[in-house]
């Protein structure tokens, strides 16, 4: 099994929209998936219209009174599973602080491997207890960065992270999204990228309507709008990340 986030300390990137149409593109393809939604904002889990169930709540799993496959349910999508979000993630690093480990996540996921080959993890945009446990967990961190260069410091700001807890920097991966060739600044960075963004994906995700109409349909790009730019980019872009996870 394969455990990879989608994660940066920036809201309004689209990490989210990236790690839905990720989760189905792996999933259409044949690999048993389930998408973790860990944001209490529990966007991933509302383009699916599923509730979370009644006990999904972050302290019993954190001291081990739930087990974390009582927390899954269907997305209403062949191979692809769900683990909502529930409001009580927003404690989810105190809880961790009080009764959690440095590794505690991956304990609560390896289970999941006889059910799951790819696990995918949408993040909170903050860098915290939670987000060490991801980090060390995760095969692979990917990192969505609108072409500017705010999001070139917040990308050097979660460096630094990582690099003070000591943590495997070859694991993360950048990748630009909400791209808008119109812009001569968006055209700058992909004809020449920052040296600061290394490791990053080939391609991009476009800034597109599409991807907005997530919401009206409350459904990936590729189940509305198969043909659409936005899908497209989604597709080569999960072809990428299968190669490196050789999945």
């Amino acid at each position: 099994m394969k455990l990879i986030a989608f994660h940066n300390i920036k809201g309004g990137v689209g990490k989210t929209a990236s790690a839905v149409n990720i989760a189905y593109q792996a999933s259409a393809s044949g690999i048993p998936t389930l998408l973790w939604d860990l944001d209490p904002q529990g966007a991933a889990s509302w383009y699916f219209s599923r509730q979370a169930p009644s006990d999904a709540k972050a302290a019993k799993l954190v001291k081990g009174k739930t087990p974390i496959g009582r927390l899954i349910t269907e997305s209403g999508l062949p191979q692809l599973d769900l683990i909502p979000s529930d409001v009580s993630f927003r404690n989810m690093d105190l809880q961790l602080e009080k009764h959690g480990h440095a590794n505690a996540l991956q304990s609560w996921v390896e289970p999941l491997a006889e059910d799951y080959a790819l696990v995918i993890l949408d993040c909170p945009p903050s860098l915290s207890r939670l987000a060490e446990n991801i980090f060390a967990a995760a095969d692979r961190i990917y990192v969505p960065m609108i072409p500017t260069w705010l999001s070139v410091n917040s990308w050097e700001q979660l460096q630094a992270f990582v690099k003070d807890k000591g943590l495997d920097r070859k694991r993360f991966h950048p990748f630009f999204t909400l791209v808008d060739r119109r812009k001569r600044l968006h055209r700058e960075f992909l004809e020449k990228p920052p040296e600061d963004i290394k490791r990053r994906l080939a391609g991009y995700i476009p800034y597109a309507s599409d991807i907005e109409r997530m919401g009206e349909y409350r459904q990936p790009v590729a189940l509305f709008a198969p043909r659409s730019p936005a899908a497209l980019a989604y597709r080569l872009m999960w072809e990428q990340m299968r190669k490196q996870l050789k999945l």
